[in-house]
């Protein structure tokens, strides 16, 4: 028995681990590499094994850094199941035709400047295209149901338990059975956080005598969820009041959701105006919206209560779906309202086109609502920068800047601890999916077990 962690070693993006048992080879997600052009390469780079090995592949949720490599797994040889919940197969369908839709997309712009250049060079290829992703989606297959065990093949078993983190997410236990020996593996995937809107908190994870945990956050608390949404309110309140505009560049999946279901609350209690105009401007979030109002049984008891009530979790008077570009290039001329778009880090999607044309703007806010990476533009945004590099251009950053860290999706240091003391005694802890820092300070709370940061393309015995 191995393990060997090929992705989300030591960075906070990349996910993907690999279990060897019984002469079985088995991943735990294969995400994308998000970031700087650095983490661009990344994704081209070998995967560290051969994808054709690859029998099984067990995902834990739908963001893009946990199963945005699966498409170039199916591609270059992986003829296995994909095995995730019915909600995360929906997402990921969503989030792998929009990267390679992206993806095609970059590819075409390079050449396009490439030609205008006296040494074009190589001609730029897509990662992968929507060829491909549709490919790779056959390969899905849905689990039962959360707390139910699943035999992979003799010896090999897994059980998903509900992460909380977006729609469907899972915790994912592997159960491995080779000459007489048994070993439990646990994998975090991304922990969601306590009393949160929407979804359920975290399910109670079992015993593993083997850790693998998400770190994302493991070096700081959280600002309690009370106070945030009311910095949020007061945010959106103070700025409408300037006639400025809110921007607020959010995840697809869970954030605009979970923003959605706050802005429709605040309304209804009279803590927002009644005449509040908001702009969904993200058409993998509008989407997104539809497929969590396919899979009510992923709700928690707050959110059954609104739609037992005849109510719409997810929408309100004021608010406008935008999917087509005219409308959105419209936006330009609004003012005094809100408006949430695609990407959260800033490295894609409609935001950047608000940004460019509101960021110069005193009257106007800037909301982040959720992690940025280091080297994307939202980190830059939120580190201080006085002027950024915005589709193409500098701008100066003369909006006014909040970053609301009660609203993250990821498990706190003091959650983390929570969850892996209820796991046992485990032997060992890997932690992933972190910034150095991060895992170094989470790693020095845990007691009893031994903690290992591995690095990319480690491997270790079981």
């Amino acid at each position: 028995m191995r393990i060997a962690f090929h992705g989300a070693a030591r960075n906070v993006t990349g996910s993907c681990h690999l279990l060897e048992c019984r002469g079985k080879r088995i991943l735990i997600d294969c995400g994308l590499y998000q970031g700087n052009r650095e983490m661009d390469e990344e994704n081209r780079n070998d995967f560290g094994f051969d994808p054709a090995s690859i029998d099984y592949l067990l995902l834990t949720h739908g963001h893009l850094d946990h199963c945005g490599r699966i498409p170039l797994l199916r591609r270059l040889g992986f003829k296995g199941t994909v095995l995730t919940t019915a909600a995360t197969r929906e997402l990921a369908r969503l989030v792998l035709l929009d990267s390679a839709r992206i993806q095609e997309e970059e590819a075409r712009y390079r050449n396009y400047k490439a030609s205008k250049r006296r040494n074009r060079g190589e001609p730029a290829e897509p990662l992968y295209d929507t060829l491909d992703a549709l490919d790779s989606l056959d390969a899905f297959a849905d689990i039962a149901s959360f707390a139910q065990a699943h035999q992979l093949c003799p010896g090999i078993s897994t059980t998903f338990y509900d992460a909380g983190h977006i729609l469907g997410s899972a915790c994912i236990l592997v159960e491995l059975e080779e000459a007489g020996r048994q070993h439990r593996v646990l994998f975090s995937g991304d922990l969601g956080c306590d009393g949160r809107a929407i979804l359920p908190d975290p399910a109670r994870p079992p015993h593993a005598d083997t850790v693998v945990m998400e770190s994302t956050y493991g070096n700081r608390l959280h600002k309690s969820l009370a106070p945030s949404i009311e910095e949020f309110y007061r945010a959106i309140a103070t700025t409408i009041a300037r006639d400025g505009n809110v921007l607020v560049p959010s995840f697809a999946l869970e954030r605009t959701q979970e923003l959605l279901y706050y802005l429709r609350e605040g309304i209804e209690q009279g803590r927002l105006p009644g005449h509040l105009r908001v702009y969904l401007d993200s058409p993998m979030a509008i989407s997104a919206t539809q497929i969590f109002r396919r899979h009510r049984e992923c709700f928690d008891e707050e959110t059954w209560e609104v739609v037992a009530a005849g109510r719409d979790p997810f929408d309100f008077p004021g608010l406008e779906i935008v999917r087509d570009t005219s409308e959105s290039m419209a936006l330009k001329q609004v003012k005094g309202a809100v408006i949430i778009a695609g990407s959260g880090m800033c490295t894609g999607g409609r935001i950047r086109h608000h940004l460019r044309h509101n960021l110069w703007r005193p009257e106007a806010s800037v909301v982040f609502v959720g992690y940025a990476a280091g080297g994307t533009l939202a980190r830059q945004i939120i580190e201080g920068a006085e002027t950024v590099r915005v589709l193409h251009e500098e701008v100066e950053v003369n909006a006014e800047i909040h970053t609301i860290g009660g609203f993250s999706a990821h498990a706190d240091q003091r959650e983390l601890l929570k969850w892996h003391a209820l796991t046992g005694t485990p032997e060992r802890t890997f932690l992933v999916h972190g910034e150095e820092m991060a895992m170094q300070v989470l790693a020095g709370q845990l007691t009893g077990t031994t903690v290992a940061m591995p690095r990319l393309h480690q491997s270790f015995s079981l």
